[in-house]
């Protein structure tokens, strides 16, 4: 579990030239001029706590794009994918649809998480789950709020990205 994920909120410029690239060349230099640029006002690392926070928000697995229209589960890799390859995924979460996820983000507390991340199979978990691996899944989980609820007020899209 050693990849680092990153979510960056989009301007509509940004937004329309994601959306325009044509392949996952254009989308990967896409990404690198965004992580170039490191606006802090508009990202939120998320380290490696992206693997249990998605399982929790998610089915509790790692699949890419299961959804199903549920706010919670398009927050980190639930989004559309503009990329999908073996060592890196972008996953976007249009604008309209950021504001249901800062909403659903904004109901959970601490005990919901530990409920969730409680039922993670530990034996599909690239990581140890305990108390510690816990608190900082929590820390992030108010961070990833924090951020999703800026960028609603702020009309942007999201995007996240992961190294695998």
């Amino acid at each position: 579990m050693g990849c680092r994920g990153v979510l960056f909120a989009l301007d509509s410029s940004q937004d329309a030239a994601l959306v325009a690239t044509r392949d996952d060349d254009e989308v990967l230099e896409f990404v690198d001029a965004l992580e170039a640029a490191w606006d802090w006002d508009w990202l939120c690392e998320v380290d490696k706590a992206w693997d249990a926070l998605h399982r929790c928000l998610g089915d509790g697995t790692l699949e890419l794009g299961r959804s199903g229209g549920d706010p919670l589960a398009r927050a980190l890799l639930g989004g559309a994918h503009h990329y999908e390859g073996e060592e890196y995924v972008v996953a976007h979460v249009r604008a309209k649809q950021v504001t249901a996820v800062a909403a659903a983000l904004d109901g959970l507390d601490q005990a919901w998480l530990r409920e969730r991340y409680d039922a993670i199979d530990p034996d599909d978990y690239d990581g140890v789950l305990d108390d510690g691996d816990f608190e900082y899944t929590w820390t992030y989980l108010q961070d990833v709020r924090s951020f999703y609820r800026r960028a609603a007020d702020g009309g942007r899209s999201v995007i996240f990205t992961v190294d695998q």
